[in-house]
């Protein structure tokens, strides 16, 4: 099992991974695909593109801005590209217009209000987060279709692909890397019969396809990305969009830390910089999807802490950053990080078990103390539900990564004061995880149906 750590954290904008990257992605790929020469026939000022979504993007998509994800990819754009742009700007513009420019020689007709449909039916067997793109006539007639699945962490694959996979993701085989590692148990083994960290592991599989100073210069990116979003919001102030006013704290409360150090605690210091992420991602602002834009706070907070409160080295957030990326994949392979298929267990508790691995690798934990940290803290996160108030991301969301890196602190601390032996090993934990969202009621999983989103009393 392999997924690259340049894979597993993306730049990109807010609110949701799931929801707006994926989408946006999708529509991309539809757009590369009707370009394609033997499609060329099908293309005139006669045909429109329609976008159905389905099961979890319906419920939740206008929350979590899906609608304007799937414009912005029908146009051509990127994630990576919309992270230094004007958005509201961009799609005030698209939502202004009734035609797509397509090529230099065709402009379709794509009216968004429209022609993107929220179907809150009957979600599609394969996934709870799918998307139908058609190219229709003007008589009603489909000419080219395509099904997409938002599969978690701005991963997409088509209903052909996803009945290929073994986990929520494409990966590469386990044999074309030098430690093929599919399970925390073999990750383990490997790391003690070679004499090597996880991060030295996980660095050698990625130079596979790297050159050392790529994947240097990558993983410096992404912490200079993190970095700067956590930063942005500990200086925002103002108001949420969405229509819940959820005012910005993080500044208020980074101000309040700053001004009385002495009384300042780690718990303190951890949510605010949490909080800060993610109110950024819920303004749809840049944000590095950390394994999901929901749960994209815990992991900066606890390096953030970790490199301005412990003096941790540019090579320390390196391996920091490797160790994550090397429990992220496990629990990708072997369960899942979506919160609409195992809820937000799935999206907080792995960045949580990701943070405390980190952490107690770069603190000099021993392998077999970085998996009894990743455990401690993905445990504690078992059964919680995915149930954002208004489909928005950010009530209990954006507390809730306060939480999370709190829970991955404390979890990275307890493992180093005891040796690595521990009664729930890593590997049964995450397949609780799995097990608990596959019986957990639709209404917990990102569709504003149950929990927190239905217990809000209008006054």
């Amino acid at each position: 099992m392999f997924i690259s750590v340049l894979e597993l954290f993306k730049t990109g904008i807010g609110p949701s991974s799931s929801h707006t990257l994926g989408p946006m992605l999708a529509a991309r790929q539809f757009v590369e695909q009707l370009l394609q020469p033997e499609q060329h026939s099908l293309l005139s000022s006669d045909v429109f593109i329609r976008c159905t979504l389905k099961g979890s993007l319906a419920f939740t998509g206008k929350g979590h801005s899906t609608d304007r994800a799937v414009a912005l990819g029908l146009h051509g754009y990127t994630p990576e590209q919309l992270a230094n742009m004007n958005v509201e700007q961009l799609l005030e513009q698209i939502w202004g217009s009734s035609t797509l420019p397509f090529d230099k020689k065709h402009v379709l007709t794509f009216i968004p209000a429209k022609h993107i449909i929220f179907d809150k039916g009957e979600a599609l067997p394969e996934h709870p987060n799918g998307m139908i793109f058609d190219l229709v006539s003007m008589q009603g007639d489909v000419l080219f279709s395509e099904t997409y699945f938002s599969i978690g962490g701005g991963f997409i694959s088509t209903v052909d692909e996803i009945s290929q996979l073994e986990a929520p993701l494409k990966m590469v085989q386990p044999l074309s890397c030098a430690y093929p590692f599919s399970t925390a148990n073999e990750m383990m083994q490997m790391a003690n019969e070679s004499k090597q960290s996880i991060a030295q592991m996980k660095r050698k599989n990625e130079l596979d396809d790297l050159s050392e100073k790529d994947l240097n210069q990558g993983l410096d990116d992404i912490w200079k990305s993190m970095q700067t979003c956590l930063e942005n919001g500990l200086k925002a102030q103002g108001t949420l969009p969405g229509g819940l006013y959820i005012k910005r704290r993080a500044k208020h409360l980074y101000d309040q830390l700053c001004g009385n150090e002495v009384t300042a605690n780690v718990n303190d210091w951890l949510c605010a910089y949490a909080m800060a992420v993610n109110e950024e991602n819920a303004a749809g602002n840049m944000v590095v999807t950390a394994p999901t834009n929901g749960a994209a706070g815990v992991i900066p907070a606890v390096l953030y802490y970790f490199v301005h409160h412990e003096n941790g080295t540019a090579e320390k957030v390196r391996d920091f950053l490797l160790t994550t990326a090397a429990i992220g994949g496990l629990i990708k392979h072997n369960s899942s990080i979506s919160g609409a298929e195992v809820g937000c267990q799935g999206e907080v508790g792995s960045a949580a078990a990701m943070a405390a691995a980190g952490l107690c690798a770069v603190r000099g934990g021993s392998v077999e103390q970085v998996e009894k940290a990743a455990e401690i803290a993905l445990e504690h996160h078992l059964g919680m539900t995915c149930d954002p108030v208004n489909g928005l991301v950010q009530v209990p969301c954006i507390e809730r990564n306060g939480f999370g890196a709190i829970k991955a602190f404390t979890a990275a601390s307890l493992a180093l004061r005891e040796g690595g032996e521990h009664f729930m090993p890593l590997d049964n934990c995450i397949a609780a995880m799995k097990q608990t969202g596959l019986e957990m009621s639709l209404k917990y999983k990102e569709t504003s149906l149950g929990g927190l989103a239905v217990s809000i009393t209008e006054c």
